[in-house]
């Protein structure tokens, strides 16, 4: 299993909008995040900055995650709910979320 934290800023003006839909997630995205082997995923928010955490319990990231930017559902959704975001400056290439890099876990 491997964790990843991930973090993106949100629009002021979208909070509320973003919660809802969060709060009542179409079924299809969350069976491709399963489909993909992506578990406990949780998205927290603080002034604008959204953090997203999820473990990978896949042996194919890559692939996972191609085919879950080919699902339509999810394509449909990120149309959706991207234009609500605003990626860091300083991301690295082909990334939307920024990735951040582990410092400490306590099993």
């Amino acid at each position: 299993m491997k964790r990843f934290g991930e973090v993106i800023r949100l629009k002021k003006e979208y909070l509320e909008e973003y919660k809802q839909y969060h709060a009542n997630p179409w079924p299809g995205t969350n069976e491709m995040l399963k489909k993909c082997h992506i578990q406990n995923y949780t998205i927290f928010h603080r002034d604008g900055v959204l953090f997203a955490y999820y473990e990978y319990t896949g042996d194919d990231f890559e692939g996972d995650m191609k085919l879950r930017a080919e699902d339509p559902e999810t394509q449909k959704w990120w149309e959706l709910l991207n234009p609500m975001q605003e990626p860091f400056e300083n991301r690295e290439d082909g990334e939307w979320w920024s990735k951040m890099e582990p410092v400490y876990h306590l099993d």
